[in-house]
């Protein structure tokens, strides 16, 4: 089956491509899109991977489900496309920022340029119907991301995996902390924000983890 992406997650994740689930996934999504508005466009399904090569991801942030309102979702987890109000947990995700590192919040909520310094901006589920949140979940995408964490789990080495809230908890459980850092806090989400997640200093941790392993610490 040929399914347009990034070359090196192709070949990592290959084996996921002829297995009942994603065919089955793959007629629901074209589906989907066929009969009316489904996040992100369908060339920006997998931008997440085709950002970041699967060799120069250094840090995965792991998220639930794609925006489910017009103009936001691009593919990137917590991610918004330029010009477009920041959602509340990319605020404050901002805000933990400049608490953790000085960096002020910036003007737009494109997370593009982490993703270009090797943060895979993961969501457990790539599409979405408008306007609906979960409306495409269960159908194969958490058995494909997984498959993708696993993958990095297992072949890399030295990685920095930041789950935020009780989904992304569950999704990375299974990763090695000895191999790899494994950051856990409280959603960014205004309901939890104030029970863990600010002051968890993921950011600096990140930084001071990459550089401890001769790697370049990422612009936030």
């Amino acid at each position: 089956m040929n399914v347009r992406i990034e070359e090196s997650w192709k070949q990592q994740l290959a084996a996921e491509f002829g297995k009942d689930y994603f065919l089955r996934l793959t007629e629901f999504v074209r589906g989907e899109y066929a009969r009316g508005a489904v996040y992100p466009p369908g060339r920006l399904i997998f931008n997440a991977f085709d950002l970041c090569p699967f060799n120069q991801v250094k840090v995965v942030i792991i998220g639930q489900d794609p925006y489910h309102g017009p103009g936001q979702a691009h593919g990137l987890c917590f991610s918004v496309n330029d010009g477009v109000a920041f959602p509340p947990s990319l605020v404050n995700i901002f805000k933990e920022i400049e608490s953790d590192l000085g960096v002020p919040v910036p003007s737009t909520g494109n997370l593009t340029r982490w993703a270009e310094q090797g943060v895979l901006l993961l969501n457990a589920t790539l599409t979405v119907r408008a306007h609906q949140a979960g409306s495409h979940q269960r159908q194969g995408w958490e058995e494909f991301t997984d498959a993708a964490i696993r993958a990095l789990a297992t072949r890399r080495d030295n990685l920095v995996f930041i789950l935020w809230g009780a989904y992304a908890q569950k999704k990375g459980a299974f990763i090695d902390r000895t191999r790899h850092l494994v950051l856990s806090s409280a959603h960014p989400s205004p309901l939890s924000a104030w029970h863990g997640f600010f002051g968890n200093k993921h950011f600096s941790r990140t930084n001071e983890y990459l550089l401890a392993h001769g790697l370049e610490p990422i612009a936030w």
